[in-house]
């Protein structure tokens, strides 16, 4: 049974589940309610029956259920008054009866009064919306749901919308400005009637759109979201997927489909770009980031559609498309910039997501240090003779050895995860033999993965640089290589946390007989949680660097810690290994050094000032209405973002070696196009070149 660790949020693991068991037999399930109470009743019990941490249904239980589904229903506290907040709270304590008895009341009552208030707002905002806004008045819109209430009547509800569509209409307005001209400075820019028209009768039909789905989600797309309540209140990995979204989730895993290859995530009523595969187009164009926010989808330069409050699976259709025509996206940065990235869509080039290497010569230093990028754990079980993750990085270290480099740097960033299997054998190309990780259940059972070979690939000084995307397989190689004492882990304060197992269980298989409510759709559901050798969890808390460099991302509430109900960091007993005898590592005076350049380094000083400025700007959640004031925001966050970026110019010093190009197969020019991109890229990277330099640090202190 072969097991993956997959990126942070989406799995780590996939085990198919093949159960037929009798838990119901249906012999009348052609009603909605009885194919809702079918359902319902056996995700509970699957979760009971399988999770890592079964949950008493309790009122404890039912309360996070409840708080989880209003959430999903009206994050932004733009639909319901507080009225009828208070009217369900007579609910909160009694979830997890109504699930044991098969009452949907809870669920049906919600169900009516989103209903009934989307239609009194629907009449409200296209009245707002027939007249210009007045963009000189200083008011401003409270962003963060959390510090805002619900409002109390018709009159508070019409105001919170205004102020809603004001800041749309601004947003849209600067689209338009964009799309125009180049735009070097938006405060000097003449205020322009006639484009205000456009950006308003654009949120208009966006805002009626966005309506008429919320009216038209049936009950059984709502009662999906209560289901997902239901799954997410035992852990965030827990998800329950109806059928349609289980046949997206089987093509993001494979990749075949053509599109730009983000991994999405619904969150409240925003979606957010989960993780960018390795190769696809969104990673080869770069703009696009995990924990951006997509507020409008458009077809090439046709009128771009807003996304906020629409499912999942509608975005999705949204961004997929025909190879080789443009999607743009609006996005919001965690910085508060609002951009729009525009991506050709195509397939995944599978060759951009292999181990690569190179050999980074730095005449500072008078040293040759050999650098190996790994973006994911990739294995295909399937084809026979296939490439996978590990044999590359052996083969790429053989070639490194060759060119007798003083040290090796791993590069782990932004790798999600992948094949546990190559995980353990990449970890076993830097020590002779012992233990990797070890996997519990919930039941206390364990299992001890090892190092499947006694030999050792390389023996040299190791960094293995990862910051707050290296998840799963990345932290179980990061972790052992660090318990080992093998090599020095540098990059964020700590990797993403994500030390769980996930299965996928078809609940069609939990019915008897030949069931009217099938297709039931899949749940995936936590079974297992990793751990170090050391007998630490990677869950919650990641792995730690031993040397910290800055991290853009290392301010925010970001990782598994910042998960509604994720798993608490644990400890089990710690394995019998050998600690690496060949080089000491004197942590203390390396991590010394190494602040010390940082000091003077021009880059990280600016990128430090920005991440604690980035924590004053999440906080101050009011965004200022008045047109001018924001569009002077726009203007100094890309002021910031440049500026950073000019503080990475091309570092005179590094000559990267690189392999020459395949002229037989004709590829001459795109691999050398390819190779002087990449190199560009490696030039240009602080965090290689402070690596390098900490490489070179444990050369001279052995």
């Amino acid at each position: 049974m072969k097991k993956f660790l997959s990126n942070r949020w989406f799995w780590v693991g996939v085990i198919i589940i093949t159960l037929v068991l009798t838990f119901v037999v249906v012999t009348n399930a052609g009603k909605a309610d009885d194919r809702q109470r079918i359902l319902a009743q056996i995700i509970v019990q699957s979760l009971e029956d399988y999770h890592y941490s079964p949950q008493k249904l309790n009122d404890g239980f039912s309360e996070r259920v409840f708080d989880l589904f209003l959430k999903k229903l009206d994050y932004n506290k733009r639909l319901l008054f507080k009225s009828d907040v208070e009217e369900l709270k007579r609910y909160r304590t009694e979830i997890d009866d109504q699930l044991k008895t098969g009452s949907t009341e809870f669920f049906n009552q919600v169900s009516e009064i989103i209903k009934k208030r989307v239609s009194v707002i629907q009449s409200m905002t296209q009245d707002i919306l027939k007249k210009p806004f007045d963009f000189t008045a200083e008011e401003s819109l409270e962003t963060d749901p959390l510090k805002r209430d619900f409002p109390e009547n018709e009159a508070q509800m019409r105001e919170l919308w205004r102020l809603i569509l004001k800041y749309q209409t601004e947003a849209r307005y600067l689209e338009l400005i964009q799309k125009e001209k180049k735009i070097t400075s938006y405060k000097k820019l003449q205020f322009q009637p006639d484009m205000e028209v456009e950006a308003r009768e654009s949120v208009a039909k966006n805002t009626q759109r966005m309506l008429e789905r919320l009216m038209q989600r049936n009950d059984e797309n709502r009662f999906n979201q209560y289901l997902s309540a239901i799954s997410e209140s035992f852990d965030p990995h827990t998800e329950y997927f109806p059928p349609q979204e289980k046949e997206n989730f089987d093509i993001s895993m494979t990749g075949t489909l053509e599109g730009i290859g983000a991994l999405l995530r619904e969150e409240n009523d925003y979606t957010t770009v989960q993780d960018i595969i390795p190769g696809s187009p969104a990673w080869r164009q770069k703009e696009l980031k995990p924990e951006d926010v997509i507020l409008k989808v458009g077809q090439g330069d046709n009128e771009p559609v807003d996304v906020v409050g629409m499912p999942l699976n509608d975005v999705v259709r949204l961004i997929r498309g025909k190879r080789g025509t443009e999607v743009r996206l609006t996005v919001k940065k965690p910085d508060g910039r609002i951009v729009i990235i525009p991506i050709v869509r195509d397939i995944v080039i599978v060759e951009e997501t292999y181990a690569k290497s190179a050999v980074i010569i730095n005449q500072k230093i008078g040293k040759r240090i050999g650098y190996i990028s790994l973006p994911s754990f990739y294995h295909d079980f399937k084809s026979k003779g296939a490439r996978d993750s590990a044999n590359d990085v052996k083969k790429e270290l053989e070639k490194l050895k060759a060119e007798k480099v003083a040290g090796i740097i791993l590069d782990l960033r932004n790798n999600g995860g992948g094949a546990l299997d190559d995980a353990i054998k990449t970890a076993g190309l830097f020590i002779k033999s012992g233990p990797v990780v070890q996997v519990r259940d919930g039941s206390g059972g364990g299992q001890v993965y090892r190092d499947p070979d006694s030999g050792i690939v390389y023996n040299g000084p190791v960094v293995v640089l990862v910051n707050s995307f290296s998840a799963s397989a990345s932290e179980i190689v990061a972790a052992a290589l660090q318990d080992y004492g093998r090599a020095v882990v540098v990059g964020s304060p700590s990797t993403f946390g994500k030390g769980t197992v996930q299965a996928m269980l078809d609940l069609d298989n939990r019915l008897g007989g030949g069931s009217e409510s099938k297709p039931l759709g899949s749940l995936k559901i936590t079974i297992q949680k990793f751990y170090r050798i050391n007998g630490g969890s990677t869950q919650e808390k990641g792995v730690v660097s031993d040397i910290i460099l800055p991290d853009a991302y290392s301010g925010a509430k970001f990782g598994e810690k910042g998960l509604d109900y994720h798993l608490p960091w644990d400890t089990v007993s710690p394995l019998t290994y050998k600690k690496w005898e060949s080089q000491k590592l004197n942590l203390g005076l390396l991590r010394q050094k190494s602040a010390k350049r940082l000091e003077s380094n021009q880059f990280f000083k600016l990128l430090s000032q920005q991440i604690s400025q980035l924590k004053t700007k999440q906080d101050n959640t009011l965004e200022n209405l008045k047109l001018t004031k924001f569009l002077e925001k726009q203007d100094e966050l890309k002021a910031e973002i440049t500026e950073l970026e000019d503080l990475q110019p091309e570092q005179p010093n590094i000559k990267i070696l690189s392999p020459k190009a395949d002229l037989k197969n004709g590829k001459a020019d795109s691999e050398t196009k390819k190779t002087s991109e990449w190199q560009k890229q490696l030039n240009r990277d602080a965090y290689v070149n402070e690596a390098m330099f900490i490489l070179n640090d444990m050369l001279t202190l052995k």
